[in-house]
């Protein structure tokens, strides 16, 4: 393999993350799903199990938040033919609902994923989240998402998402 396809191929996987990450923020189910191989797993500590299992848990446990934000740091990926390794720092930050007000988790670790190619097509064949550590307090977002006089544009779940609209006359 030569050096520039070792590093087409571990682009293609950093997209992979990127874009599992994007699928869990817009809670986009069918996005999440293009991320794994049929019989792909994930073990993410408080589940384990098929990543189409992991799809059908994790949406109802998003849809307890009012938003998240994964953010994805460096990444070592490492090619061997059919098969790839990969180390991705996430930061992840989740803005909880609670009697008491609203309180901001964050959530900081690594995601080690195997990557197989399959009919020339890299996904992911199993994801393992090992945290590092986190931290809860309270809230502290001031923004009137409601106020419509309001110039910003705010990130919305599903495809409301300005995201959305702005990749649908790009090529594939």
């Amino acid at each position: 393999m030569s050096r520039l396809e070792s590093i087409a191929d571990q682009q293609e996987c950093a997209q992979i993350v990127a874009r599992l990450a994007r699928g869990i923020d817009r809670c986009d189910a069918d996005l999440v799903r293009s991320c794994f191989h049929p019989d792909a797993t994930d073990d993410h500590g408080a589940f384990k199990g098929s990543a189409e299992e992991f799809v059908v848990w994790v949406m109802p446990v998003l849809n307890t938040m009012k938003r998240t934000q994964h953010v994805i740091g460096q990444s070592i990926i490492e090619v061997a033919g059919e098969e790839a390794a990969g180390e991705s720092y996430f930061v992840a930050h989740h803005t909880i609902a609670t009697p008491d007000g609203d309180i901001l988790m964050i959530a900081a670790g690594r995601y080690l994923d195997r990557f197989e190619r399959r009919a020339g097509a890299w996904k992911i064949s199993h994801r393992h989240a090992v945290y590092d550590w986190n931290s809860t307090q309270p809230c502290t977002d001031g923004w009137d998402r409601e106020d419509s006089s309001s110039a910003n544009v705010y990130g919305e779940r599903g495809s409301g998402d300005a995201s959305y609209s702005h990749f649908l006359g790009v090529a594939k």
